[in-house]
């Protein structure tokens, strides 16, 4: 849908020459260089390119926002008549969580922990008095049940650490969406759920967009799901715009050759290899939050220098089951074995070698780094913990590392802070390769990286894995990762193995029913996927 296809719905938002700078190394350099967006009600435009293209900056920038370290050098933001880049704070802060909404893409570092989900969730609309606080309620737990949360009338009871990363992103989704904004801006709002689950919150968002007349600002990666959400696609590289047109257009004859690489990438799919030696066993495993049971005798075997990808909805008990192999979280019965013996069921317990040779890096890049640590402060301790690494050989190794995740020196003195978010996971990635572990579990390590990092970063990872015969647990909801990467495939469903084996077996049909669900629920890269298929389920 262009602008010129909708003449009837009026101009919402228009962005004209945005120039955002940013400050790092001791100047101010360019992020946004002279970017136009214009946006009607009703209209989803979708913004992707690389992680550091500058998505997320331009799309806080259609808030009138600019994050610490940054700074609107130039150009016009006409909010519905009012000019964001002039308004005072008082005059965005109306504007914010009302009338103009944001869904970030790290959910876990946005909610206030020691709040009820319900309350975080009715806040905006209660307070702004846009409806009676018992009515806010009720909304709340409708937009639950459409975003497909499990108990949607009591779920909001919780608190924020009580629910799965996926889950709590549908939650943010929903507390964005109660104060019914006239603009949303949805940075990755899909990244930490299943394939599953974002089929129906997919669903959930387009639908509100079109109930309400909402337009809508969509940064993703992932070209599959833009081509389900966006009217129209505009694709940003270092900080300029490449090219814009309507979904359709951009995705059957793309013009510019950047956007065509955009469009061939993902064709690596590792042949699979069966391990016989194996390294580490869950045995009988039974796990509990509290009186919650969330594992129920999970029996999953890994073999030396493979890799085994883990694969379920959100919810299914993937990071449960690291959480058990790392120590965090002591199992209510049965055991790991590594390399033949029995690990201390709780990290308090395990010896400094057992920690080390198991490593792992977190789905959540925001919250699993310090925010006043350096990139050198951040790789450099497990160097220092570990190897006794300091001085010149402990800088050597961090800027050797650094390489090896695609990133230059410059980033040494970083904070988190001035790393976009596929930056900071590959920042988690060399802190754990620091390490030198036998085993590395990666929960969903490639979900916040755009798809052209994603392909460089599992090339990596193999190439890591072939070099030093590492062991790879792979939790995962990402099928095209599964394939790309993976020897052995376990499939998870409500705390249980359901199904596992070689990559061969679990993806070549006849499916079990549950398999069968995973599968079909990947999406494509046709605007009519979402449709058909929802029209395929309700028949």
């Amino acid at each position: 849908m262009t602008h010129e296809q909708n003449p009837g719905n009026e101009i919402l938002l228009e962005m004209h020459d945005i120039r955002i700078d940013g400050f790092s190394d001791e100047r101010w350099h360019p992020i946004i260089k002279g970017v136009d967006l214009t946006l009607r009600r009703g209209e989803i435009m979708g913004l992707i390119g690389e992680s550091g293209a500058g998505k997320s900056t331009l799309g806080k920038a259609a808030m009138g926002y600019t994050q610490p370290g940054c700074k609107l050098t130039g150009g016009s933001i006409l909010f519905d008549g009012i000019d964001l880049a002039k308004a005072s704070d008082r005059e965005k802060r109306d504007l914010w969580g009302t009338r103009i909404a944001y869904v970030a893409q790290s959910a876990a570092a946005s909610f206030n922990p020691a709040h009820r989900l319900i309350n975080q969730t009715v806040e905006a609309a209660t307070r702004r008095k846009i409806r009676p606080e018992a009515e806010s309620r009720a909304d709340a737990v409708e937009l639950f049940r459409a975003l497909q949360l499990p108990n949607p009338e009591t779920i909001g009871d919780r608190y924020p650490h009580q629910v799965s990363g996926g889950q709590l992103q549908r939650v943010m989704t929903a507390m964005a969406m109660s104060p019914r904004p006239d603009l949303i801006i949805f940075d990755e709002p899909t990244t930490a759920l299943d394939v599953t689950t974002q089929v129906e919150v997919l669903s959930a968002m387009r639908n509100i967009v079109e109930e309400f007349n909402t337009a809508a600002i969509y940064i993703t990666h992932d070209l599959a799901v833009v081509a389900q959400m966006a009217d129209f696609i505009k694709v940003l590289r270092f900080g300029e715009e490449v090219e814009e047109a309507p979904t359709r257009q951009m995705l059957t004859k793309p013009e510019q050759p950047y956007t065509k690489s955009l469009w061939s990438v993902r064709a690596l799919e590792k042949p699979e290899v069966k391990g016989e030696d194996i390294v580490l066993s869950i045995e009988h495993v039974d796990a509990s939050y509290g009186p919650l049971k969330v594992l129920h005798d999970v029996n999953i075997s890994i073999p030396r220098g493979r890799t085994v990808a883990v694969v379920g909805e959100s919810g299914s008990g993937k990071s449960t089951t690291a959480r058990v192999i790392t120590g965090l979280l002591a199992p209510t019965a049965g055991s790991v074995i590594f390399n033949g013996e029995p690990l201390p069921a709780s990290l308090k317990d395990r010896n400094k070698d057992q920690l080390q040779r198991i490593q792992m890096i977190y789905q959540m890049a925001d919250t699993a780094m310090n925010p006043r640590q350096t990139v050198f402060d951040i790789i450099g301790r497990p160097l220092e913990f570990y190897l006794g690494l300091t001085g010149k050989a402990k800088e050597a190794r961090v800027n050797e590392l650094l390489k090896m995740i695609e990133l230059d020196e410059s980033f040494i003195d970083r904070l988190p802070s001035e790393l976009s978010g596929g930056q900071k996971q590959r920042i988690c990635i060399a802190r754990a390769l620091a390490a030198e572990p036998d085993i590395i579990i990666c929960d969903e390590v490639t979900s916040a990286l755009d798809q052209i990092v994603q392909e460089g970063i599992l090339k990596l990872l193999l190439r890591l894995q072939k070099e030093f015969n590492i062991t790879y647990l792979f939790i995962t909801h990402d099928i095209a990762t599964v394939k790309a990467i993976s020897d052995e495939i376990v499939v998870m469903f409500q705390g249980k193995v359901v199904e596992q084996g070689l990559k061969s077996e679990i993806l070549e049909p006849p499916y079990p029913e549950y398999t069968q669900l995973l599968l079909s629920s990947v999406p494509e890269m046709d605007p009519d996927w979402l449709t058909n298929l929802l029209a395929a389920r309700q028949a």
